[in-house]
C-alpha cells in the first residue's frame, strides 16, 4: 500500500506515497535514482519496523518495467530483528508490484 500511494493524494498526510510516476517519466535516465531515492525515504519515514534500508535497481527484460531491491533489517518491538528482501516491479501505469 505504502508503494502504491501517490505523495500529495493523502489530505492528512500529502508526503505519504512515492511520487507519481508519470511525472518522473520524461527525465529518464535520471528519474530512476529519484524514484530509487523516494522509494528509500518513505519507507524509512513511514515503516518504523524496518532499519538500514537500501533500494538498489534491478535490471529488466522490458524496457517500459522498473525493477528495484529492497533490503531491510526489521525490529521488533521486543527487541527482535530479522533481514528482509522484497522485490519490486514497476508497470508502465506505474503501479508497484512487491513479493
Amino acid at each position: 500500500m505504502l508503494l502504491n500511494a501517490r505523495r500529495g493524494a493523502s489530505p492528512s498526510c500529502p508526503e505519504f506515497g512515492i511520487p507519481d510516476f508519470s511525472d518522473l517519466v520524461h527525465h529518464f535516465p535520471g528519474a530512476i535514482q529519484t524514484l530509487q531515492r523516494a522509494i528509500r525515504e518513505t519507507i524509512t519515514a513511514f515503516e518504523p519496523r524496518l532499519r538500514q534500508i537500501t533500494v538498489r535497481p534491478v535490471p529488466s527484460e522490458d524496457p517500459l518495467t522498473l525493477r528495484f531491491e529492497i533490503t531491510a533489517q526489521a525490529v521488533s518491538a521486543r527487541g527482535g530483528r530479522g533481514a528482509f528482501r522484497f522485490n519490486t516491479q514497476m508497470s508502465p501505469g506505474g503501479r508497484m508490484n512487491v513479493w
